[in-house]
């Protein structure tokens, strides 16, 4: 245990840039030491934290201890699932996504107390080609017990599915020390009843309610539906029912050609007539989205390569295929879906290799990073301000609909705001640059009153980043009080003292009887 001095400041804030307090923090390196931790916490209150690359405050504390599982680091085991025909990686809550595909494509492994068969499925795997692990969040230096918490995703989450689609299994510690292991498959909830024994030997069960989830991309709330795998409620629990101190991720082949390609457009217009087309002629992996506040932000802060000012939007298109002549004929199509909505060849960006590719990733990167850096400098003059922004996702219908209300109400209230994000899901990120507190404010209730807009034509109001301690009142508007009382019957279930990560998802901590 360590007691909050200034060396572990840093540990009360996330990339919210929202700070909290704690009494103390340990940094366990095992489930035992997890363990622990929760039994000598008592009822006191335990944030549990990764990486800390979350935007809604999910890791920052409200008192009580923190629980930072950065030193389990370790990737434990491998596997090879010949019925389904690929592998299945084993690591701790602490391995980072950078770590990840790093060791993937070096396929180099510290494999120092690794078991016998994982050495045979690594040497199974180093004949086999390259692998990796679809989900991509912006931020690589996100943990993986932060991907699984919040169900995060990414660009390529729009082909491959978010991090929920990719898990296999995870051990998980509930609040009282109790170590349970979920099997996807063999866990099963049916008929609302679910039966599961812990480590221990003691039996938990349980009645779990059916919530209906929006016909989006989501991670707003518990994942709760009928004949479910229980591992899917602790997808995207975001730290309220148990700590996930493990997890076997699946692995896929890596696509033989991967091209990325960015087109710049005169217009919004074009650019949504481009996005509709793209989505119902071809088939790409990932669809982005940057408005002409991003491209002027980026070009003001040189953070873009050059690019003609005539352009106003650009979207960014990326490719997968099983070789270059596939992937050639989508290029060239979509080299003609282009030109009949204003695009220009010749000022087309076209990435055929990994290190073209890098470039393309870092101008997409470069936007939440260039805003993120002045929230930070307005920050230092005015402590109040934060950055305000959306995650919100709306089905195809409303999509034109939804950019047309973000622009009339960001030029309607005079904010500074750029809009940018995951188009191909409809997902697209608002946002707001807070100059004054009054903008923050303002910002503020405009966000609520866009969560409003968004539930009505029924999407979410979160597709990616999560709920946290930032868009408690907005879960609520999407699931009102009888889903949020439902989520908090779960909870007790599992965290029969609310002691775990209190804030998120719920406006007060939960207590047993509630």
């Amino acid at each position: 245990m360590n007691n909050i001095n200034q060396e572990y400041q840093d540990y009360l804030r996330d990339e919210s840039r929202s700070t909290g307090q704690a009494e103390s923090i340990f940094f366990p390196v095992t489930a035992e030491e997890v363990r622990t931790v929760l039994l000598r916490a008592g009822k006191t209150s335990v944030t549990i934290q990764g990486a800390r690359t979350g935007l809604s405050a999910g890791a920052v504390p409200q008192g009580g201890h923190i629980l930072n599982l950065s030193k389990m680091n370790k990737i434990t085991g491998l596997r090879y699932d010949q019925e389904q025909g690929r592998f299945v990686l084993t690591v701790q809550a602490g391995v980072l996504l950078s770590q990840i595909k790093r060791v993937l494509q070096e396929r180099s492994f510290d494999t120092e107390n690794w078991s016998g068969s994982s050495h045979q499925a690594l040497d199974l795997l180093r004949q086999s080609g390259q692998w990796f692990f679809p989900p991509d969040p912006t931020e690589t230096s996100a943990s993986i017990g932060g991907m699984v918490a919040c169900n995060a995703s990414g660009a390529r989450s729009y082909y491959y599915g978010p991090t929920r689609k990719h898990v296999e299994e995870l051990t998980v510690v509930l609040s009282d020390g109790s170590l349970i292991r979920l099997q996807r498959g063999r866990d099963k909830v049916e008929a609302g009843r679910f039966n599961i024994i812990t480590d221990e030997g003691r039996r938990l069960s349980g009645t779990l309610p059916s919530l209906p989830l929006p016909a989006v991309k989501n991670a707003s709330g518990y994942y709760l539906q009928e004949n479910m795998d229980l591992i899917d409620l602790f997808v995207g629990s975001e730290g309220t029912l148990g700590i996930v101190t493990e997890a076997d991720i699946r692995l896929l082949p890596l696509p033989a050609a991967i091209w990325g390609v960015t087109v710049f457009l005169p217009c919004e217009e074009s650019a949504l007539r481009f996005v509709h087309a793209v989505r119902s002629e071809l088939c790409p992996v990932a669809i982005e989205f940057f408005d002409h506040r991003a491209l002027a932000l980026l070009k003001e802060h040189a953070q873009a390569q050059n690019f003609d000012e005539k352009y106003h939007t650009a979207i960014y298109v990326e490719f997968h295929d099983k070789d270059e002549v596939s992937i050639r004929n989508s290029v060239m199509q979509l080299g003609r879906i282009a030109e009949l909505c204003g695009g220009d060849e010749e000022k087309t960006w076209v990435a055929t290799n990994r290190h073209e590719l890098e470039k393309l990733h870092l101008f997409r990167h470069a936007t939440p990073e260039t805003v993120n850096t002045i929230i930070d400098r307005r920050r230092r003059l005015d402590s109040r301000i934060t950055k305000l922004n959306t995650d919100m996702a709306v089905p195809s219908r409303e999509l034109d609909n939804i950019v047309r209300l973000y622009n009339r109400r960001i030029e309607e209230e005079n904010l500074e705001a750029v809009v940018f994000g995951h188009i191909g899901d409809n997902h697209i990120h608002v946002n707001i640059l807070p100059r004054s507190i009054d903008d923050y404010l303002k910002g503020k209730i405009l966000y609520l009153e866009w969560a409003k807009e968004v539930v009505a034509v029924g999407g979410t109001v979160s597709a990616e980043h999560g709920i946290g301690k930032m868009k408690v009142a907005m879960l609520k508007e999407m699931i009102g009080e009888s889903g949020i009382s439902q989520m908090k019957r779960v909870k007790e279930i599992f965290d029969p003292l609310g002691i775990l990560c209190p804030g998120n998802l719920f406006p007060e901590p939960i207590r047993a009887g509630e």
